[in-house]
């Protein structure tokens, strides 16, 4: 990893400056106190997706999502025992498309659950449908060999 990562805070929408060495310390963010890499799954906005997506240097696997997918419901414990066994290496939000359906406009989603791996403004991979945590973890692993 870099010398100096930058994690945008789901809490506030703050980006944060801290050592990479540092990333097991527990960082917080220096305007709310909010963990920046908790090992949880971060629900976002429009906005906070936009900055996460765009300027972390942390890998962020997000879940698109709406409340009325069943799928959706049955993989969200999953998501989560993915994002607590990967805590430190990819952090884990999701976004509801119901609530924001311009993002599946913009991104091109058809179906849900989806999820799409992002680093540093790319996007590195998509996986549709709902996913046992191993595969999840698997996905994640896969597509971010050199920085997890």
């Amino acid at each position: 990893m870099s010398e100096s990562l930058k994690l945008s805070c789901s809490a506030c929408g703050q980006m944060n400056r801290f050592p990479g060495g540092r990333l097991n310390e527990a960082p917080k963010c220096a305007v709310c106190g909010a963990g920046l890499v908790t090992g949880k799954v971060s629900e976002l906005d429009l906005a906070m997706h936009d900055k996460a997506t765009r300027g972390d240097d942390l890998p962020i696997l997000i879940d698109y999502w709406a409340p009325w997918c069943g799928p959706c419901r049955m993989m969200a414990p999953e998501f989560a025992k993915a994002a607590q066994s990967l805590k430190g290496r990819v952090r884990f939000a999701k976004i509801n498309t119901q609530d924001f359906p311009a993002v599946s406009q913009r991104l091109g989603i058809r179906g849900i659950p989806l999820l799409i791996l992002w680093h540093q403004g790319r996007e590195l991979a998509r996986l549709p449908g709902a996913r046992p945590a191993s595969e999840i973890e698997t996905f994640a692993r896969s597509h971010t060999a050199t920085s997890v």
